[in-house]
Formats: C-alpha cells, sequence, structure tokens
C-alpha cells in the first residue's frame, strides 16, 4: 500500500490508504527522548512513581509516537517536500516499552497551493500490536506537483 505515497499530485486519490511497517518501543527511547526534548516527567522515567500511578508502570511520550510515525510513514521524498502539521491529535491508550506501533494512513483529500506544490491531508490511526488504536492524527503534507529528477538526471552545476 505505500505505492499510494509514491505519486504525483494529480494521481493521488482521497481513500488511498496504506499501512507502515512497525517499531518497537524500548526503555532506551523513552530515556533517549526525555534527554533530548528535557520532558522528564516521572510517568515517562520514574518506574516507582508510574508503577504507583493509575498507568500501572512507565508510558511512552506521546511526542514520541508522533515522531517515530513520521518516520514510519512511507514517504517517497521525491514528491513530499515538507510535513505542514498535525491537526486533531488524540492519544487513546498509552504505549508501554515493549508495545509494537505502526501507522495506518489513509488520504483524505488534496489541495492545490501553487504551480510547484499542493497540500495533501492524511487521517492516521497508530495502533499496537494488538491492532488497538492508541492515537489518531490528522496530517497535512506539502507535495510537490512533480517529482524531483534523479540524481543522474539533474543538471551539474558546478563543473
Amino acid at each position: 500500500m505505500s505505492e499510494t505515497l509514491s505519486r504525483e499530485f494529480d494521481q493521488l486519490a482521497p481513500g488511498a490508504g496504506f499501512r507502515s511497517r512497525g517499531r518497537t518501543i524500548t526503555e532506551a527511547d523513552l530515556v533517549s527522548f526525555a534527554t533530548l526534548t528535557g520532558d522528564f516527567h516521572p510517568v515517562h522515567t520514574d518506574a516507582e512513581w508510574a508503577g504507583a500511578s493509575e498507568w500501572g508502570g512507565r508510558i511512552a511520550h506521546g511526542m514520541l509516537l508522533l515522531s517515530y510515525c513520521v518516520g514510519l510513514a512511507p514517504f517517497d521524498p521525491a514528491y513530499v517536500l515538507a510535513l505542514r502539521g498535525f491537526e486533531r491529535v488524540a492519544f487513546k491508550r498509552p504505549v508501554r516499552i515493549g508495545d509494537t506501533i505502526r501507522v495506518e494512513g489513509e488520504l483524505d483529500s488534496t489541495k492545490e497551493l501553487d504551480a510547484a506544490t499542493g497540500l495533501v491531508v492524511f487521517n492516521w490511526k497508530i495502533v499496537n500490536q494488538r491492532d488497538e488504536v492508541v492515537a489518531l492524527a490528522r496530517v497535512r503534507v506539502v507535495w510537490r506537483r512533480a517529482p524531483l529528477p534523479a540524481l543522474a538526471e539533474r543538471e551539474e552545476v558546478y563543473l
């Protein structure tokens, strides 16, 4: 289904979908993300505190999930110029160390922005290894109207 994201803008069709590969969340992921972001909330970093909380143990940062899902989505760099933004993100279930997440996306709409770019809107379901929805998001992506030429096809300007 990743062919959905390897198409020219004018060939994209609402309703087309994709399913990403999986990614297992590790303790190193939580520690690294906390270090990178400065978000050391004890529900993510303190096993004793998190174990006594209503979550019953440490859980992944919501923003960690979104970050990983951007990497999991099979975006083709020949077409995808930039992530424009997330809309209506909702975290539905906790993701724990050892859970494996993936993205199931459906193309919602397209809109021409200018001669070179268009806006593509996806609805994402982030699911775990039990097919439970852990998060929902609406994602806006800036799409090239024509793909970048392959490196071999580009004109050499520094000769």
